[in-house]
């Protein structure tokens, strides 16, 4: 039992710091996806990933792309960790008859993992939206603000500069949802993000697991570096580009704040019903290929970390195999 307890330290250890190096290289790009799935037609502020980061170091920054950053690298290692150890328990427990594990019961072990990961990615994700999604606010009002001062005086160019507005800051966020809406303020959107968690997971872990044992040498040592990396990498953008619908949806129910003539959502169906009606099916692909490009270098780093095992090196322990 005590092997098990240090066994699980180690993988807890091994899921936090995966989580702090992904979060930290791909960060900008979520930013990225979060702006261009939130803006809706007829208040475009972003043609394209580049398009946004290129705005966005313009008008906040190079540190701009980072806002909402301190949230996640704050909990993005109890996530991660909840998540790679959750798995690899249910795996465990599946496993008990000692038979290799059939492609159900790896479903079966990742829909566990999604499930208990959503108890810290809710909260996690309704903060940083808010944060990521405020320069975008901020400089649509701006914009509609210079024209109607361009129309009011008669195409000439403004002089004055309205003042930003301040924004807001994780704590502020946390303090006035728990005061206004109490602990389900935090929660809100549990439901869509139960809905792109657990499929996720469903598809991420079964599918990383079979391209890992594919690079396995024969003599059953562990896959080696690059192969742990591109299967985490594959794995991951498949899983993330399969999910994205839900994560649009996810992502308009959890913001605060709404642009100018943008729709408001009463649930999930609503949400997903005004998404297809208003701006067409290709809108649930909004922000894909940016999530692709988050998640297959988060997962890759995720993968190669613990499964080099740099918490058990760090913990004088043997390395198990994967």
């Amino acid at each position: 039992m005590a092997d098990k307890q240090i066994s699980l330290t180690a993988k807890l250890i091994n899921g936090g710091i995966a989580g702090l190096i992904g979060v930290t290289c791909v960060f900008p790009i979520d930013l990225a996806k979060t702006r261009l799935q939130n803006q809706q037609n007829g208040q475009r502020m972003y043609t394209s990933m580049s398009d946004c980061l290129i705005k966005t170091i313009r008008s906040e920054g190079y540190f701009g792309m980072y806002r909402g950053a301190a949230v996640n690298l704050t909990l993005v290692t109890p996530e991660k960790a909840i998540k790679l150890a959750a798995n690899d328990f249910f795996r465990y427990q599946l496993s008990k008859d000692g038979q290799k594990l059939t492609l159900l019961k790896e479903m079966l072990a990742g829909c566990g993992a999604g499930t208990c990961q959503v108890i810290v990615t809710t909260p996690m994700e309704m903060l940083k939206i808010q944060l990521q999604d405020a320069g975008r606010l901020a400089a649509q009002k701006k914009m509609l603000a210079a024209q109607a001062q361009l129309s009011a005086q008669g195409g000439t160019r403004p002089s004055v500069e309205a003042p930003a507005a301040p924004r807001p800051t994780a704590i502020q966020l946390t303090r006035d949802l728990l005061r206004s809406r109490g602990l389900a303020g935090l929660y809100k959107g549990l439901g869509a993000t139960l809905l792109r968690d657990v499929p996720f997971s469903i598809v991420y872990f079964p599918l990383f697991a079979n391209l890992n044992q594919l690079g396995r040498p024969a003599s059953g040592e562990k896959s080696p570096f690059y192969v742990s990396f591109l299967a985490g990498c594959v794995a991951g953008s498949t899983a993330a580009v399969a999910v994205n619908p839900c994560d649009v949806v996810k992502t308009r129910l959890q913001s605060l704040q709404r642009g100018v003539n943008e729709d408001t959502y009463s649930g999930f169906l609503d949400c997903a019903r005004k998404i297809l009606r208003n701006e067409g099916p290709s809108a649930f692909l909004k922000g894909a290929y940016c999530r692709a490009l988050v998640i297959a270098p988060l997962f890759g780093i995720a993968q190669v970390v613990y499964f080099l095992g740099i918490a058990e090196t760090l913990l004088g322990l043997p390395r198990t195999q994967p």
